[in-house]
This record gives C-alpha cells, sequence and structure tokens, in this order.
C-alpha cells in the first residue's frame, strides 16, 4: 500500500510544532528550540529524528513525565570540564546550555567537555554538533539511550542506539559531518516504518525477540536492533555509554527510559566536546586542509553503480536544499497522529502544499 506524504514549507510545520509544544505547557523559548531542532533534522531527511518525535514529546509531556520548565544546573566545574544535571528538563533545553558551556571552556583553555545526566532525548545529534562548530570548533556529540540492542554474542537488550557525531568547521559552514547510531540504524526508522504501515525494513536492521534477523517491522519493533558491524558497534555503543552515563553518575543501560517508553522518566545523559581549531593552527589553514582532504577523498573513482563519491554530511546538505524549496515532507500515518494532537490541545491545524503520494 502507497502512503500518503503531506509536504509543508518549512516555517510552516515547525511553527505548527511550536504551538502544539506551548498548547502542552512548554514556555515558548523552549518550544521554539525543540521546534527548530526537529524541522532541522526533517529538512535534512533525517525523519527518524524529525517532525515525527513530536508525537512522542507530546504524550509524555501530557504525562508529566518531562518536566517543561526545568533549566538545570551546573554540579560542578574543573578546567576544561564541566559536569550539568539536567533535572529532566526539555533534551534540546539541557543541550543548548551544555553546547555553549562547552564552546567557552574550549575558548579559555583549548578543548572543552561537558557532560549532562537527567536529560531527555534530543533530537538529532547533528543539530548540537553543528552548533559548537559554528563557533570555530570541532563538536563531538554522543548520547545513550533506552536499551534496544543486545551486546554482541547476547539476545536480550543492554544498551541503546547511542549515537556518536562530529561536525568540523569548513568553508561556508559546512565542512565534514558525521552523525551516527551504534546500530545498523537509528530506531527512528523502525518506528517511522511503523507509523507509515510498512509491513516490512530492510535485512540487517533488526533481529526478533529471539535474536534472529527479521524484516518484520512488527518483529523487530518487538525485538531488538543489530549493532553495526556485530562486536564493533557493541564496543562503540559501551564506549558511549561510558563517556556519558558512566562518567555523569546519571543513569546507565537498562535504567535509562526511552522517549517512545511511556511511565518513567527518560534519565538519558549526553556529552558535549569542543575543539578550539586555533590552538593547534588557524582556522584558514585548517580549513584549506580540510578543503583537500574532502576533494582528494572524492577524486576516487566511483565504484560501479554510483555516480560520485560522497563524503558524511553531504546527503543531509543536498537533501535540506530540496526541501527548503519543495518543502518538508509528513507521513500520512504522522500526520493524522499530529492532528489528533491538535485537535486535543485546540491548535489550528495548518493546511499542507499539497497531498504527495509515495514521494518518500
Amino acid at each position: 500500500m502507497t502512503e500518503t506524504t503531506f509536504l509543508f514549507f518549512p516555517k510552516v510545520i515547525q511553527d505548527f510544532a511550536r504551538q502544539l509544544l506551548i498548547a502542552s505547557g512548554v514556555p515558548e523559548t523552549k518550544a521554539c528550540l525543540v521546534a527548530e531542532s526537529l524541522v532541522d533534522a526533517s529538512l535534512r531527511g533525517v525523519d527518524s529524528h524529525g517532525i515525527q518525535l513530536m508525537t512522542f514529546y507530546l504524550e509524555k509531556l501530557a504525562r508529566g513525565e518531562i518536566d517543561a520548565a526545568a533549566e538545570g544546573y551546573v554540579v560542578s566545574e574543573s578546567g576544561g570540564c564541566l559536569l550539568y544535571d539536567g533535572c529532566n528538563g526539555l533534551g534540546q533545553v539541557v543541550s543548548d546550555t551544555c553546547c555553549r558551556h562547552a564552546v567557552r571552556l574550549a575558548k579559555k583553555h583549548g578543548i572543552g567537555m561537558v557532560v549532562a545526566r537527567e536529560s531527555n532525548h534530543f533530537g538529532a545529534a547533528a543539530f548540537w554538533a553543528q552548533r559548537i562548530s559554528s563557533e570555530g570548533c570541532i563538536g563531538l556529540v554522543m548520547c545513550n539511550a533506552s536499551p534496544s540492542v543486545p551486546p554482541w554474542q547476547g539476545r536480550e537488550a543492554r544498551v541503546g542506539t547511542n549515537p556518536i557525531c562530529m561536525s568540523v568547521p569548513g568553508k561556508g559552514g559546512k565542512g565534514w559531518l558525521l552523525d551516527m547510531a551504534t546500530t545498523t540504524v537509528a530506531a527512528g526508522k523502525i518506528f517511522k516504518a511503523s507509523l507509515n504501515r510498512q509491513p516490512e525494513i530492510p535485512a540487517g536492521w533488526a533481529l526478533d525477540s529471539n535474536g534472529v534477523p527479521t524484516t518484520d517491522t512488527q518483529a523487530a519493533l518487538k525485538g531488538l536492533l543489530m549493532p553495526l558491524g556485530g562486536y564493533k558497534g557493541s564496543g562503540l555503543a559501551m564506549m558511549v555509554e561510558i563517556l556519558c552515563g558512566v562518567l555523569s553518575g546519571g543513569a546507565m543501560s537498562t535504567e535509562v527510559g526511552g522517549v517512545r517508553i511511556l511511565g518513567r522518566p527518560m534519565r538519558t545523559s549526553q556529552m558535549f566536546m569542543a575543539i578550539d581549531v586555533t590552538r593547534f593552527i588557524p582556522i584558514e589553514q585548517f580549513q584549506e586542509r580540510l578543503d583537500w582532504l574532502v576533494k582528494n577523498v572524492k577524486s576516487a573513482a566511483p565504484a560501479r553503480g554510483y555516480n560520485e563519491v560522497l563524503v558524511a554530511g553531504e546527503p543531509e546538505w543536498r537533501t535540506e536544499e530540496i526541501r527548503r524549496y519543495q518543502g518538508v515532507p509528513v507521513s500520512g500515518g504522522v500526520w493524522e497522529r499530529l492532528m489528533d494532537a491538535a485537535k486535543r490541545l485546540q491548535v489550528a491545524i495548518p493546511e499542507p502544499l499539497s497531498p504527495q503520494s509515495g514521494l518518500e
């Protein structure tokens, strides 16, 4: 069955998300930040971390499982290191503060590392790493997540998708951007397939509840995500857990809740690192060298079936250029849930540009 997709200008869908959040008790400035982060992900084609997350955020806000007004506080600061407690506040609000602290510390000490505990889902890690790189620093962002992945050789969930992101400042604001889960795909892609009523997912994405690879969407929802590269992905996920959960003194492994898990707070831990490029070489020289590296890599002859070599960040930036012009797509399943929420919260529902069948 072909799923209908609706198109919206970025400003329209972002304003709609903002109004839904405000109607759910989120202060306006915080609502603007959350809406911006989600639409930014949708613009870049990272729909698993885009506007579809609104449906889950609104559920947790309605149940009082996120403190919409919380600001968090600095627990300790020593040299270039800072520990932050998010007090169960919105993940985007915690992350915005932590990024600013990381850049401040990097400008003072060369490297700034901020670890946060008791936070919530912060959207796509790339949004925050790019905040750091926009200040002339290399940005590294990591986050632990609810257990949905078995350790290598196991069949019970013990770690999350635990994303790793690195954003490097380049010419024109676009340098090099790697944003990856330590699983083959993010959990949101399987939830997106479910919301879009797709019966199957690609092979290699997930395991069923017995730890057997599956392409059945519903079996995957009840099962586990596939670690990236087997034992390598399992090791990377542990590394993220150590730098986030263990180091922060916050929730770890099976103690972490999920954005889609109702009944308890998420208690997510996050890590934000900023490296001041100018402590090593002038920023202009760094960007010239980065530009040379990217061009050198891209100069490799493309393999059969490909027209060109792409580097990390390029597919998303190209998608963003298209979607800013054509509109942000919202799948029918997600749109139905957002409309239901709007009716409940008495928020005006915007008209889409046009429905597109099978756009995505």
